[in-house]
């Protein structure tokens, strides 16, 4: 009997790369490609790490590859961007354990800054690029990308997408089969990438990536399915699945290598079928290379550029079909901070004293809409630092005097270190808030150096982010409780008078960590309450107004924090211990 599981994509590339016999997995945690790293973990004969960013998880593994065992980096498509410096000379150097970067685009921006397209980098870096339709072609897909990278010599992307990574399908589970290690050789002239040796890996390069175009038109990953010819579709990954939804009939062309392009059997299918679409999400990819081979095809002019496609767009645009997507009619739900999170204070503090700040990628992201709006700039990982000594060189230090930057402890440690460490060494008189919560919290809750716990739950000695900023030579670094609304009042008005650079250190865990216990309980005392809506402030859903515009608690909502009873001037909300 088969032993079939049920299993996210992102469970399958785990899965997959279990039984590929991999040793080494690193990872930088973000949506949607998280649950690959929390699912290889499981598995004890692969060491899997959360590393400080994608740049040095990509580097890990191309350090295990070339020791002589199979290994893989994972990251979501903005991670890639850091990880891009060892990927392009790793592409160079190529492998000796086969190496894989598993690669997860955000189509629709469900959880990002920006919609990318990881096939282009795939070809800017001249490494193939597998794309896998559903969670048995994740697993399957996995395996293969190790025995192409061995193959070819060459670091190979597993491209997903959110709706991949995040859907449930069956797939067939095997045995590990664990690969004897391969020997190490010294090899200056391959794995030395200085000029010299550059230029003579560019020629292998160019030469592999031909072999790989003539040999993918016979892969199994690509293949022609015949139906009917007036109408084909080329498509890969997820959009296939919604191509053999709405037109089983039709002739496809899949490809779940996507990069190189198989030219042959593009000619070929182009000339059986009488109208030839590209179905495809985000850039017109296959498209542009169709169309440069001289062969007529539709695409973008059907379909949009930007967002997440479906099953339905193709009814739409193909069929003439009108969706009726109307459902029940619900408000609509922007997302907040939750009841109990350490920079709502933060946030009412900055405020309240008319702070702008420069903001980072994590919760405190959320700080830019109302009722907060202090966040003015959302760039990237570490760019709020950057951003800000920017501004002061470029408009002088009173012009950043009712600015502060705020990032993320994960953040800090991901790639602020680097922007603190420039505004150190460049003389800044700025001020840094780090918001320690003790967590990666937006992606759910990962560990990091600074937590003192690695991927597979072990203790070790965390690193002081307080420290690091000593080290730095910065003389002004304050510890502040998030929840001490008048000592970070004084905190900040302090530090953005100071003209000297400076570092507040927010600290307060994520009221959503698992062992977080709720100390308190907050009562409303309706008969005291006057009805000012000054607790209402900083917007924690766990308050409302009743009829008679007095205040209440959901009870379900709220975690105890203290901001609002800070708030208050007439003693209507109180603290009560939980016994």
């Amino acid at each position: 009997m088969e032993n079939r599981e049920m299993m996210l994509g992102n469970a399958a590339i785990a899965r997959g790369a279990y039984e590929a016999g991999v040793k080494v997995s690193a990872a930088y945690p973000g949506t949607p490609s998280t649950e690959i790293s929390e699912n290889i973990v499981k598995y004890p004969e692969i060491y899997a790490e959360w590393s400080p960013n994608e740049k040095v998880a990509a580097e890990v593994a191309i350090g295990a590859s070339i020791s002589g065992v199979r290994a893989m980096v994972s990251m979501k498509h903005v991670g890639l961007n850091v990880a891009s410096d060892p990927l392009y000379s790793g592409s160079y150097i190529g492998v000796n354990g086969g190496l894989l970067y598993c690669v997860a685009d955000d189509p629709g921006l469900y959880s990002s800054q920006n919609e990318q397209d990881t096939r282009l980098i795939g070809r800017s870096a001249h490494v193939p690029v597998l794309e896998p339709s559903d969670s048995q072609e994740a697993l399957d897909f996995t395996k293969f990308a190790f025995e192409l990278s061995e193959k070819y010599d060459t670091p190979v992307i597993l491209r997903t997408t959110t709706r991949l990574g995040h859907s449930q399908g069956y797939v067939k589970l095997s045995e590990r089969v664990e690969p004897e290690d391969r020997s190490y050789e010294r090899n200056m002239r391959k794995n030395v990438m200085m000029p010299g040796p550059a230029k003579e890996r560019h020629l292998f390069v160019e030469e592999r990536e031909k072999r790989l175009s003539e040999d993918a038109a016979s892969l199994w990953v690509n293949r022609i399915e015949e139906g009917d010819r007036s109408i084909g579709f080329i498509a890969g990954g997820i959009a296939y699945q919604y191509v053999k939804e709405v037109f089983p009939e039709a002739s496809v062309l899949k490809l779940g290598l996507v990069y190189p392009f198989p030219d042959g059997l593009i000619r070929k299918f182009a000339q059986m079928v009488d109208r030839l679409i590209i179905f495809e999400e985000l850039e017109p990819f296959v498209e542009t290379h169709v169309k440069s081979l001289g062969i007529k095809c539709e695409g973008k002019e059907l379909f949009t550029l930007q967002g997440e496609y479906s099953a339905n767009m193709l009814r739409e645009k193909l069929k003439g079909e009108i969706i009726n997507r109307k459902g029940a009619e619900v408000p609509g739900r922007p997302p907040i901070l939750c009841p109990g999170c350490p920079h709502r204070s933060t946030y009412y503090v900055l405020n309240k004293l008319k702070i702008h700040a420069a903001g980072d990628i994590g919760c405190y992201t959320l700080g830019a809409v109302a009722p907060l709006n202090v966040i003015d700039t959302t760039l990237c990982m570490g760019a709020s630092i950057s951003m800000l000594h920017g501004m002061e060189k470029a408009r002088g230090r009173d012009y950043i005097r009712n600015w502060v930057a705020v990032i993320g402890d994960s953040t800090f440690m991901h790639t602020g270190l680097n922007s603190l460490e420039d505004l150190a060494y460049n003389g800044s008189n700025a001020t840094v808030m780090i918001l320690d919560n003790s967590t990666t919290g937006m992606t759910g809750h990962q560990d990091h150096a600074a937590t003192g716990k690695t991927l597979d739950g072990r203790e070790v000695p965390a690193i002081s982010i307080y420290k690091l900023c000593k080290a730095m030579n910065i003389e002004n670094v304050v510890e502040v409780n998030a929840f001490d609304t008048a000592a970070l009042e004084k905190a900040v008005r302090e530090e953005t008078d100071r003209d000297a650079l400076s570092v507040i250190i927010v600290y307060g865990p994520c009221a959503l960590l698992k062992g977080h216990k709720q100390k308190y309980r907050i009562k409303a005392l309706s008969d005291k309450c006057k009805k000012c809506g000054m607790c209402l402030k900083p917007g924690c859903p766990a308050l409302k107004r009743k009829a008679d515009n007095t205040i209440e608690i959901d009870d379900t909502l709220c975690n105890g924090c203290g901001l609002c009873v800070q708030l208050c001037k007439f003693d209507a909300l109180v603290s009560e211990e939980i016994r």
